[in-house]
């Protein structure tokens, strides 16, 4: 069983670094109310993954968009999120906006805050889903586009157990360990980027492949 896909969207997802961001944004909560954001962000990754898996390819198709193209772009996507990593920032981190503040104030309102903007984009944004559509071209056998599926499961699991211990987590490994794991799992992250570029760039210019 090939464990790469999982093991990339585990350093995109990467739940621990939004750990910090789940303490802020259910502060007011009481159990219930954090425990039912837990299970909803968990499901909603497992959900986002499994769509992009099975039918991300159709949706390709359908916009006349070719793989190759699709993996560059991801590729690139990739990159800018593993950038953001080395940086200690969450994989979907974008610059100049105010997510952590307009999801304060949607707790503080009453509102769901597990959907957006913890799971989307924080958690699964656009270089999570780029990454299983990209897998699932290679997927050869029904079996393993269940595989995909099953690395939803697996990282929807690990959604719900970082953020249902997040309290314990920040008291053990502090700001500065989830800052160290975040930057190496941004590293590592760096590394697949460019093995999904590098494909994609020698399959829409074969003389790149030749040259090599």
């Amino acid at each position: 069983m090939d464990l790469k896909p999982l093991i990339t969207l585990l350093a995109i997802v990467n739940p621990l670094a939004i750990v910090p961001f789940f303490i802020h944004y259910t502060s007011g909560f009481n159990a219930a109310q954090r425990r039912r954001t837990v299970q909803v962000a968990a499901f909603s990754a497992f959900c986002v993954i499994a769509a992009c898996a099975l039918v991300g390819l159709q949706i390709l198709d359908f916009f006349n968009i070719s793989l190759q193209s699709f993996q560059v772009g991801g590729g690139m996507l990739l990159l800018i999120s593993a950038m953001n990593m080395l940086n200690a920032q969450p994989a979907e981190a974008k610059p100049h906006t105010h997510e952590l503040e307009q999801g304060a104030e949607k707790a503080a309102a009453g509102s769901s805050i597990a959907v957006v903007p913890l799971t989307i984009p924080l958690l699964t944004g656009p270089a999570a889903m780029s990454t299983v559509v990209i897998y699932a071209d290679r997927a050869q056998s029904i079996w393993q586009h269940l595989a995909l599926v099953g690395y939803g499961v697996v990282v929807g699991a690990a959604t719900a157990l970082c953020f249902a211990l997040a309290e314990p987590i920040e008291r053990v490994l502090g700001k500065t360990g989830i800052n160290v794991m975040t930057r190496l799992m941004g590293l590592i992250l760096a590394a697949l980027a460019v093995e999904v570029m590098a494909d994609g760039l020698s399959k829409l210019f074969p003389v790149l492949a030749a040259r090599s």
